[in-house]
């Protein structure tokens, strides 16, 4: 069961990085070549644009996301300098517990957002229904709600962070 959950894990985290990397690619190669046409040919893609403001919303979601599976996020660690033991471990559940619920309500409320698009009809890029595109907002809010409510019981069970390698990542 351990290794099923082990082969889970990190097929999520290649899916992830995979995910990460061709929206990354992709806006690098739209950009490209949105400066391209406009100094060589004189000419735009007509949604190029709007496509790359709703590619950088997917990425930040998608980079936040990778992040809090590693508990990588951004954080004022002030506190791991002064305590220890059970009371670094309580510092450090309610701050993910405090994470967990502030997205749990973002997942909530983007829901919300996302059945207004759909009830309203609104269309992005030149008709395709806004609720599509928006629709990563809830499952990226409520994947790192998920995943802090995890660490916070990580670390009420005094379960250490995971360790990083000198490249930042997660060791083995």
């Amino acid at each position: 069961m351990k290794s099923l959950l082990q082969g889970l894990e990190t097929a999520g985290r290649w899916t992830e990085d995979l995910l990460l990397s061709l929206i990354l690619l992709a806006m690098i190669g739209l950009a490209s070549g949105q400066i391209v046409g406009r100094n060589l040919f004189d000419t735009t893609l007509v949604n190029a644009d709007e496509l790359l403001r709703i590619m950088v919303l997917w990425l930040t979601l998608a980079g936040a996301v990778a992040a809090s599976r590693a508990d990588r996020h951004i954080s004022i660690a002030l506190l791991d300098r002064y305590l220890s033991g059970w009371q670094l471990r309580a510092v450090r559940c309610l701050n993910h517990l405090f994470t967990a619920v502030i997205c749990a309500l973002l997942c909530r409320y983007s829901l919300d957002f996302v059945a207004m698009a759909r009830e309203f009809e609104d269309t992005l890029l030149g008709g395709v229904p806004a609720w599509i595109l928006q629709a990563p907002l809830p499952l990226g809010f409520g994947i790192m709600a998920y995943r802090h409510l995890l660490h916070a019981i990580g670390a009420a069970a005094g379960r250490p962070p995971p360790a990083r390698t000198p490249s930042g990542k997660p060791a083995s």
